[in-house]
């Protein structure tokens, strides 16, 4: 059963800090002139401690992570941020526009017991890199906290949990932020004991899916593993035996997920014949509305190539997924993956972009050989993959808008 409990956060104290100057995006779509940007905005923003920069002559004494930890430590001294006096969840709301749809996405803040991925109540869905996890643990080690959420699902039909966010959002929120979207995040403690409890019993016997933040959360096992194996007994209950999570229920209207499209470097002469064994292709001349041209379409795909006035409308046939567990073989980035990239360009080396426009410019300025477009994987396929044990590619999901770091901290000690 998912073992939720709540937790006294460090928060931003905002009559020493202006929220908006210090908040910043996750760590893992901060590019180099971002960081540049959010360390100029304050002397105080989170990303000098969840994702710092290297410096000249740093060595295993001196390095962004014995600097994160310093920032952690004064910050928190000189009252920059505050402990919540009461054990809480933190209701957190996000309100945002998407292809100009006004939506609002509810969830909350707790800490969630460690377990074996796909072993008991937590599942993932994506696989994962090891250079991010060495990052985010050298963090962890040296911190001793976690700086960032794990963007996470619940399936739950009851009213408890749905009740008493409604309730909170209609209050004035103790902390709100806007981020460089023009998004709005906005959060409330919730330290009453019942509805603590309530939240708890509605969450147990609950399966909980990772949406964003894998290798966060494989990082806090692996921190855990180093640590018990230091300890002759372990009591289940340290700091450490459980990571900070966001929860959102999986059935709510506000979840959205948008595709991430593939580029290739390199593609052999005869691609399109090559295609053309799994996929009809449908040749498109004057209509590069990629986005609407797909929409709608089941297990369809863009194709375009380098220096071609054509785009093409790939359409998989079914079959030749055999090894597939049944429930996958209808995911779209799934069919992609084991199709093109295993079969046909099996040592390619892929890019990831969102926008369309920039992917067909980075092909067409020579980046890239070409691209392959698809449709956002749907929330229902991500808790089948994650129920299967059947990992999906990595950048199979990009759940939007991204949860802001910094509004809520889980320091140890």
């Amino acid at each position: 059963m998912a073992d939720i409990i709540p937790f006294r956060g460090l928060l931003y104290d905002i009559s020493k800090v202006s929220l908006g100057e210090v908040v910043a995006p996750p760590y893992d779509i901060i590019t180099d002139e971002g960081r540049e940007s959010l360390y100029r905005q304050s002397p105080y923003n989170i990303v000098r401690i969840d994702f710092g920069k290297e410096e000249p002559g740093d060595n295993e004494a001196e390095n962004k992570y014995t600097r994160a930890r310093g920032y952690l430590d004064a910050w928190t001294k000189g009252g920059i941020l505050t402990r919540s006096d009461k054990p809480s969840f933190y209701a957190y709301e996000m309100i945002y526009t998407v292809e100009g749809v006004r939506k609002r996405l509810p969830g909350f803040l707790c800490l969630v017991r460690l377990e074996e991925l796909g072993k008991g109540s937590i599942y993932p869905h994506e696989c994962t890199h090891s250079n991010p996890k060495q990052d985010r643990l050298n963090l962890l080690k040296a911190c001793e906290a976690n700086t960032s959420p794990i963007f996470s699902l619940y399936t739950s039909s009851g009213d408890g949990i749905s009740g008493i966010l409604s309730m909170r959002t209609l209050t004035k929120p103790h902390l709100q932020a806007t981020d460089s979207s023009g998004n709005v995040h906005r959060l409330w403690p919730i330290d009453h004991a019942g509805e603590i409890e309530i939240m708890k019993q509605e969450l147990a016997g609950q399966a909980i899916f990772i949406a964003d933040g894998h290798h966060r959360y494989e990082t806090s096992l692996e921190y855990q593993r180093q640590m018990s194996a230091k300890k002759a007994s372990a009591s289940g209950e340290e700091p450490y035996d459980y990571t900070l999570m966001f929860l959102a229920n999986l059935k709510d209207e506000g979840i959205t997920i948008l595709p991430t499209h593939r580029l290739v470097k390199e593609i052999p002469k005869d691609i399109h014949r090559m295609i053309s064994r799994y996929f009809s292709v449908e040749t498109v001349t004057s209509d590069f509305d990629i986005r609407r041209n797909l929409s709608g379409r089941k297990n369809v795909f863009g194709f375009f190539v380098r220096q071609e006035k054509a785009w093409y409308i790939l359409t998989h046939r079914g079959g030749n997924l055999s090894e597939i567990h049944p429930d996958l073989r209808e995911i779209d980035v799934i069919i992609l993956h084991e199709l093109i990239f295993k079969k046909i360009l099996p040592d390619a080396e892929i890019g990831y972009e969102m926008d369309i426009t920039k992917a067909l410019d980075r092909v067409n300025r020579g980046k890239y050989a070409a691209a392959f477009f698809l449709n956002p994987t749907r929330v229902e396929d991500v808790e089948k993959s994650a129920l299967s044990s059947m990992r999906m590619p990595p950048k199979s999901t990009y759940f939007y808008p991204k949860l802001l770091t910094g509004l809520v901290l889980n320091k140890w000690v």
